[in-house]
């Protein structure tokens, strides 16, 4: 028998539903909301709702004091039915056909290590694959003898679906496509993509890490038989875990894999399910929502203050754009012209104001190609305002306004100390006066360069 306290004093905790969410009006952020921190990084980290957040301390405290085997048995049917309930609902396929992971890429990874292509057969990507799901890509390359394609861009960015219906053959074993980028905004037609590919046997994976919880995902309507994504994003679940939709036929494979690989923690994985939650009671009232009100949340993701937080970054003199294609989705892509991205990121933390710097290794085959080395990344959320992006336009020009004067402004003439009087070889040389030390020359991020 299990020596530990008796249910009257550890089992009256509720980890379903009703504890799971709280209501849909659930905030995060102080009352003072002039003084609260803007949050747009929603897809490096979007900020747990309260329900959440206390579900998933409790869990650690209660794992902390009764062991993982005690927390594990309280939580056993909310990690071995409810939570694959949620993710087959929110993915549009049966609970049967979910796995919750630590990441997406990880999973990813973990399928691609088991698929076998024939020598010279093809695998196709895209200029929008992040790097960890290109490493797994070119590792299946090398052990394979397959080919690695690259899926050309329109002028305009988005996929060239043409040359991929002329392209598509039996030969082609793998299909890797993101729904939308970590880099850019773009949302990619992975609906239309499916259609061109059904007729034919490849394996067809879709990164959802950034889409999931900001736009619909129907792995069905898809027509995908590998999709994956994150928790933490636009789910705003905890930090270590994530999802896949597998079909039938690679379920043997992926399991196999993973029975190598850690397990996310039951405390994140219950985080995970009361986030599901969450988003589906939010979503049930802003179903009909387009546009916020003007002083309330802009909906799930904040698309309707998309063309609000593009007009804050254009506003501003010297920055550019960086987003390609005609569809967007609510992450929005910038860059100064003259100050370095990281400098700009600090600035507006200094201001309250949270964004995410990107740099060009983290998707290698688009922001290189782009010219861009570095860049920020603004992205929306359930609770991002009108007057969030107002308060990030101001804080934005500051910091240009600011660091641009500052770059412009003539630096003192830099005077060098007295080359040394020559000495007998018997006397101790004189020590040099101090002088001002050369700054260091600037950082330079490296770029990956992926071979052919």
């Amino acid at each position: 028998m299990n020596a530990t306290p008796s249910s009257t004093d550890h089992r009256d905790h509720t980890y379903g539903t009703d504890h799971a969410y709280g209501t849909a009006t659930d905030r995060t952020e102080p009352a003072d909301r002039e003084g609260r921190t803007v949050h747009l990084d929603t897809a490096g980290w979007g900020t747990m709702p309260a329900a959440v957040r206390a579900l998933v301390a409790d869990c650690a405290s209660r794992e902390d004091r009764y062991g993982p085997h005690e927390l594990e048995e309280d939580l056993e049917d909310v990690l071995r039915t409810e939570v694959h309930e949620r993710l087959g609902a929110l993915l549009g396929v049966p609970a049967a056909d979910t796995a919750v992971v630590t990441d997406a890429a990880g999973a990813f990874d973990a399928l691609v290590s088991r698929l076998a292509p024939g020598r010279g057969e093809r695998v196709w990507t895209t200029p929008y694959e992040s790097a960890a799901r290109l490493t797994a890509l070119y590792a299946l390359r090398d052990r394979t003898r397959c080919t690695v394609e690259v899926v050309p861009l329109r002028e305009d960015g988005d996929l060239d679906l043409e040359w991929m219906a002329r392209h598509i053959g039996d030969d082609v074993a793998l299909v890797s496509v993101v729904h939308v980028p970590s880099g850019c905004g773009i949302v990619n037609p992975v609906e239309e993509i499916g259609q061109i590919l059904a007729p034919y046997r490849c394996v067809y994976a879709v990164d959802a890490s950034y889409s999931a919880g900001q736009l619909p995902v129907d792995a069905g309507r898809i027509g995908c038989q590998l999709l994956t994504g994150d928790g933490w994003r636009f789910l705003r679940g905890p930090y270590a875990v994530g999802f896949a939709f597998l079909a039938p036929r690679l379920r043997a494979a992926f399991e196999d894999a993973a029975a190598h690989r850690p397990l996310p923690p039951n405390a994140a994985v219950a985080g995970l399910n009361a986030a599901l939650a969450h988003h589906t009671a939010t979503t049930a009232t802003t179903a009909t929502t387009v546009t916020a009100a003007a002083d309330g949340p802009a909906g799930l993701a904040g698309q309707g203050l998309l063309p609000a937080l593009r007009a804050a970054v254009e506003e501003c003199p010297g920055t550019e754009l960086i987003a390609p294609g005609r569809v967007q989705s609510a992450i929005l892509a910038f860059r100064h012209r003259d100050l370095p991205a990281a400098l700009v990121r600090r600035r507006l933390a200094a201001r309250g104001v949270v964004v995410w710097k990107t740099v060009a290794q983290e998707t290698p085959l688009h922001l290189p190609r782009s010219g861009a080395t570095t860049a920020l990344r603004a992205s929306l959320g359930p609770d991002t305002t009108p007057q969030d992006i107002a308060r990030f336009g101001r804080a934005l020009r500051e910091v240009v306004r600011e660091e641009t004067a500052g770059a412009q402004r003539p630096r003192p003439a830099r005077t060098l100390p007295p080359a040394p009087t020559p000495v007998l070889a018997s006397a101790p040389a004189p020590v040099p006066p101090a002088g001002p030390r050369p700054r260091p020359s600037a950082r330079r991020h490296l770029t990956l360069c992926p071979t052919p």
